[in-house]
């Protein structure tokens, strides 16, 4: 199996009610390559200036990232500022500096053509069909999105809706898409549009999944420290591919348990800044999670 990432990777300026940060590595797939990491070995295609740090790149191939879709121009690296609230679900964006992003095409290495599974995270919907037309064979394809691409290219997006398998979206931006307040009538409005199955990601309140015949709900992991929730969501996303992509099913069952995973890891990233949660984990971390979940949520 192999799971192919494309979107962004970024400096990003956090501030939040626990202190501030600046330029640290994020994008969403950096997010989602170390999310997946834990379960399979992902590749990234994206782009990134000559001010990016080569010590990351070292720490993301440590991880077992594959890099080789990872190009790097002259130019500077995507920079994006946010601030977060007491209520770290709400957040101001200051600035955004697409650098290098602006213009960017992603282009597939010639191996990761024949991917499994595709991820576009983020990405303009106007660049899918470039992108799939790329691909050697149909992947299970997954998206997310966000709430520019909603506003901005909203036909773009909806073609793009159909074309996927599975679709991430967090409570707003369901919302946004459907003009249905109901999240359960939102899921099913948007899983009638063509994907086959529909993650609404709710923060702290976990996630909601719509697929064929069911409906699971995934309550968040307990946390009493909750310091950047940044990338959380494309965490989230990987980490629910990566395993998909490591037991190589696409079933109910296995659904389930990928939303249960993404629930974890996302949790892992929210207890400290920027990507720092998910490097200091193990998977020893990741099991001691799953087991105290289990307790949580059995009844």
């Amino acid at each position: 199996m192999s799971l192919i990432i494309i979107g962004s990777v970024a400096f990003d300026t956090i501030e939040t009610p626990a202190g501030k940060k600046e330029r640290i590595v994020g994008g969403s797939a950096t997010y989602a390559a170390l999310a997946a990491s834990f379960f399979t070995r992902p590749a990234i295609v994206s782009v990134v200036g000559r001010d990016f740090p080569r010590s990351m790149m070292v720490v993301l191939k440590d991880r077992g990232v594959d890099l080789r879709g990872l190009k790097i121009k002259s130019g500077k690296t995507f920079h994006w500022h946010g601030v977060y609230s007491q209520d770290t679900n709400i957040r101001t964006t200051l600035k955004t500096e697409m650098n290098v992003l602006a213009d960017y095409r992603p282009v597939l290495p010639e191996k990761f053509r024949s991917a499994d599974i595709v991820f576009l995270s983020n990405l303009d919907p106007e660049i899918h069909p470039y992108v799939l037309k790329q691909m050697r064979k149909k992947p299970l394809l997954a998206m997310d999105t966000i709430r520019y691409w909603i506003e901005n290219k909203p036909e773009a997006l909806l073609k793009a809706i159909q074309e996927v398998d599975v679709l991430f979206v967090n409570d707003e931006e369901v919302r946004l898409i459907t003009r249905e307040y109901n999240l359960v009538k939102a899921g099913q409005s948007l899983k009638n549009s063509g994907p086959q199955v529909i993650i609404v990601k709710k923060g702290e309140h976990g996630a909601l999944v719509f697929g064929k015949n069911f409906v699971f709900s995934v309550v968040a992991h307990p946390c009493d420290k909750v310091i950047d929730p940044t990338g959380a969501g494309d965490s989230f996303a990987g980490a629910f591919l990566g395993y998909l992509d490591s037991c190589g099913k696409f079933n109910q069952r296995e659904i389930r348990k990928a939303a249960v995973y993404g629930n974890l890891v996302a949790s892992l990233v929210i207890e400290d800044f920027g990507l720092a949660g998910l490097l200091k984990a193990s998977p020893l971390d990741l099991i001691e999670r799953y087991k105290n979940f289990k307790k949580v949520v059995y009844f």
